[in-house]
């Protein structure tokens, strides 16, 4: 697992220095196409609300009461769409900033009624009332305007990420058949049903949620919205071919909204249809409070195939930087933590706000709050996202008043240009994109931290004081001897970093809600693993390793003790590796590669070989009762079971929702086609109760879904 100090190797001493601005190295750059869809942390994303952007084409506007083109009324259409976003791209104020991905709303088509809540008509601006998610959103743009936003991003090597909400389709009323379009579901143009009168079963119809537990989120409806059920045959069908029509539209990148809300097996299936078939990076949503750490969030970004928005990371920089109600020490807690829970910490999606939270920025607030909570986003660890119009210091409260339309699109803000300056460090500089992370000296308002890879290093030093200057001594490094200039060149009063020998820095003094990033950058001649992507898939499929030193000569990859070399890769450069998984049994694996002369890479752990291609199966046990603190469990044969190991068994299963105790269920993610064997068990703290009898046995499907139900055999 990678932690706060994750890199443990023994690394060559460097052959360049670099001082200041960064000047390219023999292998410093990495590959700066889209053509490298796994991996994100050398990006920076731009979370563009299509509606709220820019609009392209006027003919497009909706009519009559769904359209307010003065966006006096936020839940009204405003007239943005892929056009819009298009001339941006080629007017260059998104390149200009350094952008490099752009995440745009849900581009599926959305229901046309106007709903009115309270007196006020609402609308499906914002992409997530979906009625076909084969079609496009036509107030957004025709399919051809699509293909063209796919086209114009990729020529300015800026990646694309859609949203994707496939846990609901539109708000809907069990006993008003004619409220809204009431949750109608099409495929390409073709009615499936809708929530009443719901004969095929498409839908869940257990009430709303109260959100009391995890099951209860998923199993009822979020909010009014009908409730997908992912258990059937056609919904699970249609939802997976939906996203494959948009990878081969060339998408680059999918959040997915509300995972917290949908069964975790059947989204370890899903992801598993997407990296069997073109894996691109996957984030998902996963709301948390402000203090709130989640072992379920965790397990579920460790293990589903899929990252998260980091909103632990989030939460934590709004209270440091924005509300002064955690300090330095908080914020070292966090990323220390985090590192430590995180499998793949390098691979969460960190931001400061977005469109489900009030905007960081308040409209009589200092900006350098700001500026330096952009700052510490953009050299942190993680893969940094932007929420459209910070950089022009937007402000408002929750939905929809964070949903504004965009102000103005001036690069010469102060936002914008921190955005600018250090944007492109995550290409230039690995330490900033897979380093460490290591305090190097904190007060209550003083944090001064490293991001080291191998010999690349940067140095990143935050005063959030915004009235008293902080003297700064004892510091300690892992700079060369040298005097190093801020990359952001004073832009935040940061000021020229002076290092002797042993990294030791001559004492300076920090300003008042001062800011600068030191770095230096050099070639790497030890095989070094940064990221690898996707983390689950089946043998045979391709995955990307990335990082530095790998040589320009084929050597040999490692999954555990499977070696893999020939034509099994299918290339070999120095910063990246593409290499097919090899056939070993399903499991959990370390990676590494040995370069041509046989010098060996660090580790870079819990990559999942799934046993084949995944369907979703609801187990069901009846009669399973259990004492105070004991829950049910399943395990089986196959290793998505646990290969019959009690602490890797699934669940614990739910009882109240579908079906209620003493009967137990979980929906769980197993190879498609495959004679499982299986069986549950009763866990509580240590102790472990098997059932008796031999052991149960299926056949999974080869496609859509099914449902398992046996008697616990006592």
């Amino acid at each position: 697992m990678k932690k706060w100090m994750k890199m443990t190797a023994a690394l060559s001493l460097g052959l360049s220095l670099t001082l200041g601005l960064f000047t390219p190295a023999a292998n410093a750059a990495p590959d700066t196409s889209v053509s490298n869809k796994q991996n994100f942390s050398t990006d920076v994303i731009y979370q563009i609300f299509t509606d709220r952007f820019s609009d392209g084409n006027p003919a497009n506007n909706p009519t009559g009461a769904a359209f307010d083109g003065t966006c006096t009324n936020l839940r009204l259409y405003c007239g943005g769409d892929w056009q819009g976003i298009i001339n941006k791209i080629n007017d260059g104020y998104l390149t200009g900033m350094g952008v490099t991905a752009i995440w745009i709303s849900q581009p599926v088509e959305n229901i046309y009624s106007v709903i009115n809540y309270s007196g006020v008509n609402n609308t499906a601006y914002h992409g997530y009332w979906a009625r076909d998610f084969k079609k496009t959103n036509p107030a957004y743009g025709t399919i051809t305007d699509f293909k063209n936003l796919i086209a114009a991003a990729h020529a300015k090597n800026i990646k694309v990420i859609i949203d994707f909400a496939p846990n609901h389709t539109s708000p809907a009323s069990s006993d008003q058949p004619s409220f809204a379009e009431n949750g109608k579901l099409y495929n390409n143009g073709t009615l499936l049903g809708g929530y009443t009168n719901d004969t095929q079963n498409l839908f869940h119809h257990n009430g709303g949620t109260d959100f009391s537990t995890t099951e209860n989120g998923i199993y009822k409806n979020l909010y009014d919205l009908a409730d997908l059920n992912h258990n059937n045959s056609t919904v699970d069908v249609y939802l997976k071919d939906a996203i494959k029509m948009w990878l081969d539209l060339g998408i680059d990148g999918i959040r997915m909204d509300a995972v917290k809300h949908m069964p975790f097996g059947w989204q370890k299936s899903f992801m598993a249809t997407v990296n069997n078939y073109k894996p691109v990076f996957t984030f998902g949503e996963w709301f948390l409070g402000v203090n709130e750490v989640s072992p379920e969030n965790h397990k579920f970004a460790n293990e589903s195939g899929m990252s998260l928005l980091d909103f632990r990371f989030a939460q934590k920089v709004r209270q440091v930087f924005r509300d002064n109600t955690d300090n330095m020490y908080g914020l070292k807690s966090m990323l220390e933590g985090s590192a430590a829970d995180y499998a793949q910490v390098d691979d969460q999606v960190t931001f400061i706000d977005n469109h489900d939270m009030e905007r960081f920025h308040s409209s009589n607030a200092n900006r350098r709050k700001l500026e330096q909570a952009l700052a510490f986003t953009l050299t942190s660890r993680g893969v940094p996202a932007i929420y459209y119009g910070t950089e022009q210091y937007m402000s408002g409260g929750n939905d929809p008043n964070n949903r504004a339309r965009i102000p103005s699109f001036s690069t010469t803000t102060t936002a914008y240009q921190v955005i600018q300056k250090l944007a492109p460090l995550r290409k230039s500089n690995p330490a900033i994109a897979y380093g460490s992370t290591q305090e190097r000296w904190i007060n209550n308002d003083v944090l001064i931290y490293e991001r080291k890879f191998g010999n690349n290093v940067a140095v990143i030093a935050i005063n959030r004081n915004l009235s008293t200057p902080a003297s700064i001594s004892g510091l300690i490094t892992s700079l060369p001897q040298g005097s190093y200039t801020d990359v952001l060149g004073g832009l935040l009063n940061g000021n020229t970093l002076t290092v002797g020998s042993g990294g030791a820095a001559s004492n300076f003094t920090l300003a008042a809600g001062g800011t600068a990033v030191w770095q230096y950058t050099t070639a790497t001649t030890t095989p070094t693993i940064g990221h690898v992507g996707p983390m689950m898939a089946k043998p045979g499929a391709l995955i990307t390793i990335d990082g530095r030193g790998f040589g320009t000569s084929k050597g040999t990859v490692y999954f555990g003790t499977t070696p893999v070399t020939g034509a099994n890769i299918t290339s070999w450069e120095d910063t990246q590796i593409q290499v097919k998984i090899p056939a070993v049994a399903g499991g959990i694996y370390n990676i590494k590669i040995a370069n041509a002369a046989g010098v060996s890479s660090n580790v870079y752990d819990n990559f999942e070989v799934l046993s084949g291609d995944q369907v979703s199966v609801r187990f069901v046990v009846n009669n399973a009762t259990t004492s105070l603190g004991q829950n049910v469990f399943l395990t089986g044969n196959v290793s998505e079971l646990g290969n019959w190991d009690p602490a890797k068994a699934i669940g614990p299963m739910y009882n109240q929702v579908v079906y209620q105790y003493p009967t137990w269920y979980y929906d769980v993610s197993v190879p498609a086609g495959k004679t499982i064997e299986f069986k549950f068990l009763k866990k509580s703290g240590s102790t472990v109760t098997w059932e008796g009898g031999t052991n149960h046995t299926f056949t999974a499907p080869t496609s859509g879904t099914a449902t398992i139900n046996v008697n616990w055999q006592p």
